[in-house]
C-alpha cells in the first residue's frame, strides 16, 4: 500500500507516517506479555498500599519509631518501578536484534523515536491513572490523581531513555531501582543536597511524600522533568548519530 505525496508514492520515497510508526509501536506494547504483567503487578501493588495506608493495620519501624505505611513516601511510590517496565522493555527489547531490522524499515530516524515516545507517553498517560485510582480511592486521596500521573509518566520517559543509551533493558530497571534502595540511604547523611536531586527523591519531593533531603513541589517538578528531558534528549542524540 502506498500514500502520494506531491505525486510521489511513499513507497519510492522510503517515507512512513508518524501514525502509522505509532501504530506499529503501540502494536508492540499490547502484544508483549510483560507489558500486561507489569500493569497488573503496579495495580495490585498500588492497590494492596491504599489498603495498608487506609486501614493502618501496619506501620514501619524506623530510627523514629513506628510509622506509618502512609507516610514512606519511598514505599507508596515503589510499584512505578513494576510500571517503569513498560517503556523500558517495549525499548530494551529492540537491542536483541529487532533494531536493525526497525531501522532500516524506518529510514527517518528522529521520526523513529518520536513515535517510541508517543506511543510510551501516550500509553502511560492511559494506563498510569487505571492503576493508581483504585489505590487512591481506597486511600481517599483521589485529588492526587494528576500529579501520581505526571511523575509514573515522567519517570517512564526517564527510563525508556535510559533503555535507549544502555542498549539493554535491564541496566536501567537495576540502576533505577538501586538509587532508592541503596545510593539515597547511604548518601542521603553526606550529600543531602545532591541526593535530592536524583530522579526519585525528585519525584518524592513533587508529590510532597519525602521523609529525607527535599525540594519545594515545585522545584522536584522540574528536577524530575529535567531528568526525563535529558535522558529523551541524549536518547535522540544516540539513535540519529550511534546506533546502526
Amino acid at each position: 500500500m502506498t500514500r502520494q505525496e506531491g505525486g510521489v508514492s511513499s513507497s519510492v520515497t522510503g517515507a512512513i507516517r508518524l501514525a502509522d510508526l505509532s501504530r506499529a509501536e503501540f502494536t508492540k506494547i499490547r502484544t508483549l506479555p510483560a507489558t500486561w504483567i507489569a500493569l497488573a503487578v503496579t495495580l495490585a501493588a498500588n492497590t494492596l498500599l491504599g489498603l495498608l495506608a487506609a486501614t493502618d493495620t501496619v506501620r514501619v519501624a524506623t530510627s523514629d519509631g513506628q510509622v506509618a505505611v502512609a507516610q514512606l513516601g519511598t514505599v507508596m511510590l515503589a510499584p512505578v518501578y513494576a510500571f517503569l517496565a513498560v517503556p523500558v522493555l517495549t525499548t530494551g527489547r529492540e537491542y536483541g536484534g529487532q533494531l536493525r531490522i526497525s531501522l532500516l524499515a524506518t529510514p527517518d530516524r528522529s521520526r523513529f523515536l518520536l513515535a517510541k515516545l508517543l506511543t510510551s507517553a501516550g500509553t502511560a498517560i492511559v494506563a498510569a491513572p487505571l492503576v493508581l485510582l483504585p489505590g487512591l480511592l481506597v486511600r481517599h486521596a483521589a485529588g492526587g490523581l494528576p500529579a501520581e500521573v505526571t511523575a509514573y509518566l515522567l519517570l517512564g520517559l526517564v527510563g525508556g531513555g535510559f533503555a535507549v543509551l544502555a542498549r539493554s533493558a535491564v541496566t536501567p530497571l537495576a540502576v533505577l531501582l538501586a538509587l532508592p534502595v541503596l545510593v539515597s540511604p547511604m548518601l542521603a547523611g553526606l550529600l543531602p543536597g545532591l541526593v535530592r536531586l536524583l530522579p526519585h527523591e525528585a519525584t518524592l519531593s513533587f508529590l510532597g511524600t519525602s521523609t529525607g533531603p527535599a525540594l519545594s513541589r515545585t522545584a522536584g517538578f522540574w528536577v524530575l522533568l529535567a531528568w526525563a528531558a535529558g535522558f529523551v534528549g541524549a536518547a535522540w542524540v544516540a539513535t540519529v548519530r550511534r546506533d546502526s
